[in-house]
């Protein structure tokens, strides 16, 4: 069983920056599939970023946001830049044991998800 953990959320103006971490119990790390997702009121969990063999982002963070990883750490980032009042959300860290493909985006394709950490961004 893995667990996860998400830290770094919390209040920052629009254009601001943030830095979430998600620190990952098991032996394995390496090999998980990583993803973060988020979640605003009533609406559906939505991709944000992915890395396993390689990494993608949704439209909507592309060229603002960044997903890394320290497989020495268990611990996967996401570095959010020129923050938007739409970017107000919960942040969900979600992994993926043993992949194949480059990454994942479906939110079905991921066994282990964190509590969440509210991101919140002011205009």
């Amino acid at each position: 069983q893995v667990q996860l953990v998400e830290s770094g959320g919390g209040l920052v103006q629009t254009g601001g920056s943030l830095r979430l971490s998600c620190a990952a119990s098991g032996r394995t790390f390496s090999r998980y599939a990583m993803g973060w997702f988020r979640q605003a009121p009533v609406k559906e969990r939505e991709f944000v970023a992915a890395i396993a063999r390689s990494t993608y982002y949704a439209d909507s963070v592309k060229g603002r946001f960044t997903i890394s990883r320290d497989n020495a750490k268990n611990m996967v980032y996401l570095q959010m830049n020129s923050l938007k009042p739409e970017d107000t959300a919960v942040y969900y860290c979600a992994g993926r044991q043993y992949y194949s493909r480059s990454y994942y985006i479906a939110p079905s394709e991921y066994e282990y998800w964190g509590q969440g950490t509210q991101v919140t961004v002011s205009s």
